[in-house]
């Protein structure tokens, strides 16, 4: 042993035991505080299982496998009997579908709108599980969260393409809840991945197959009708003539308003006030400027000819609330007005912000909706749809107050959401079912989206919104179109159903080529 070596060890030696024992607290404790800090540097930016915040974002996006309620305490019990109900299936007997929606939303009428889809979304999903006959593959159901207004659209999209060729046999994704930009774009993508998308409450002609002839989203079928048949089944409802309306319209607008703008100016043509735009906020869930643009506009309709008793909104329901609370203040009382508008309409059952005034002084509000619960009980057509298919949905709804369906929470049917989403799903059922070979447990991915143009005749899809009859472009045919009149009390009062033929279809339910 070398002297300097000898010298050391006989240092230590002397240190006193307490001396000996300070040192090595000291280092554990410089250790840990060296990890502790490398933890705190590192962030952590996980929500849940599949679910992450993006470095620009406190967003929780991506998709769930698990019963993460994105922050969001209207959604727990409904994803918790999701939850429930996909640990209950065995692996290798189910199919994963996914539910695409903005979760994280702020917005309070988006939120009531997403939870209506996801409570819609689950029933179907039980009832695929309990209700069908032993039919498979059994049915998961994860939740896509692609941000508030979508913009996370591309890693949602990635993991979804993922999950297709995983454990998780991703099948097909439903929902789609609004036509935004970014849902284009969301759903041009999923169907160039070969990933069937079944849009819900979905109505934009330029997120629909068909137009011009053209299929720009292979594998998209949809279960609401297009802006264009809404707005052709309203007038075939409200026969209004060109020189009783006008139109106001939401300028530049987006795919939702743009197409429904189009589809109204067309039926009036010849109209003697031609349009009138409003510029809203980009994020059209925001109030803006836009009520001193209407408080013009209404001053402008006092100007009109006093036949003239129609207004046809275009625009999204921020802006259509606006509108209504605009005219019931306007200066010309004595005259009566009605205002038709699409299915945004829906979202005023709920807004807090609309003066219930102005339905009580001369402003009527007439809209159409996706689905309403009393479409199908009082004298129904004999097709088109069946009161049968709407007592499905409310038995399996009475069950969801407890265990083993829910419970849910309070289900609302009023502005059709639900409705629309389970008749959503069930299509989607359908289509995987219809896919998978005999004898095979799984079908494959690339067949799934091949069933729609079958999806017709004795092989619709018979939905608690009406017949379910696709064309060759996965656009529903001839589908009913509830004309639903709000209330001042703030419900939806159901009218009657219109028809985009103006008429039910045929027992067949065959639609022309």
């Amino acid at each position: 042993m070398r002297a300097w070596t000898r010298e050391l060890v006989q240092r230590i030696r002397t240190i006193p035991i307490y001396r000996y024992t300070a040192f090595v607290i000291a280092g554990a404790l410089l250790f840990g505080l060296v990890q502790l800090t490398r933890t705190l540097l590192h962030d952590d930016r996980s929500c849940a299982a599949g679910v992450a915040r993006p470095e620009d974002s406190g967003e929780c996006v991506g998709v769930s496998t698990s019963a993460f309620d994105f922050g969001q305490r209207r959604f727990a019990a409904t994803i918790r009997a999701v939850d429930r109900e996909n640990r209950s299936l065995k692996a290798g007997t189910y199919v994963t579908v996914a539910l695409y929606e903005p979760f994280s939303s702020s917005d309070a009428d988006n939120l009531n709108d997403v939870l209506h889809e996801l409570q819609g979304a689950y029933l179907a999903q039980y009832r695929a599980n309990h209700d069908d006959n032993g039919e498979t593959p059994y049915i998961r159901l994860v939740l896509a969260n692609p941000g508030a207004d979508g913009a996370y659209w591309e890693r949602t999209v990635d993991r979804l393409s993922a999950m297709t060729d995983s454990s998780d046999r991703l099948r097909a994704v439903t929902g789609i809840g609004t036509s935004t930009e970014n849902n284009k774009k969301a759903v041009a993508e999923l169907t160039r991945l070969g990933i069937p998308v079944v849009g819900s409450s979905i109505t934009a002609d330029d997120l629909a197959n068909g137009q011009r002839g053209k299929d720009p989203y292979p594998g998209l079928a949809r279960v609401s009708p297009t802006n264009t048949d809404e707005a052709r089944a309203l007038a075939s409802f409200a026969r209004v003539t060109a020189d009783r309306a006008l139109l106001v319209y939401d300028k530049p607008g987006d795919p939702y308003t743009k197409t429904l703008q189009q589809a109204f100016a067309t039926l009036l043509k010849g109209s003697p006030y031609g349009s009138w735009p409003f510029t809203p906020p980009a994020n059209r869930s925001e109030e803006g400027s836009t009520p001193n643009t209407f408080r013009q506009i209404t001053d402008l309709v006092c100007d009109t000819d006093p036949k003239l008793d129609t207004v046809f909104f275009a625009g999204r329901h921020t802006q259509l609330r606006q509108f209504i609370n605009a005219l019931g203040r306007r200066g010309c009382q004595s005259r009566t007005f009605t205002v038709l508008t699409g299915d945004e309409g829906s979202y005023l059952t709920g807004d807090r912000k609309l003066d219930r005034a102005a339905l009580q002084h001369g402003v009527s509000v007439r809209y159409t909706a996706l689905a309403h619960p009393d479409a199908w009980t009082n004298k129904p057509p004999a097709t088109g749809g069946s009161p049968q298919d709407t007592q499905d949905l409310d038995k399996l709804l009475a069950t969801a107050k407890t265990a083993p369906v829910g419970p849910l929470g309070k289900v609302s049917l009023d502005d059709g959401q639900a409705i629309i989403a389970y008749d959503a799903m069930r299509l989607a059922v359908h289509g995987i079912r219809e896919a998978t070979p005999d004898q095979q447990k799984i079908p494959p991915l690339s067949d799934v989206g091949l069933q729609w143009p079958q999806v017709k005749g004795s092989l619709r899809v018979s939905g608690a919104s009406g017949w379910i009859c696709l064309d060759i472009h996965g656009n529903p045919y001839d589908k009913a179109v509830p004309i639903v009149e709000l209330t001042p009390q703030g419900s939806a009062r159901f009218v009657r159903i219109a028809w985009p033929e103006d008429k039910p279809p045929a027992k067949d339910c065959l639609p022309p080529a």
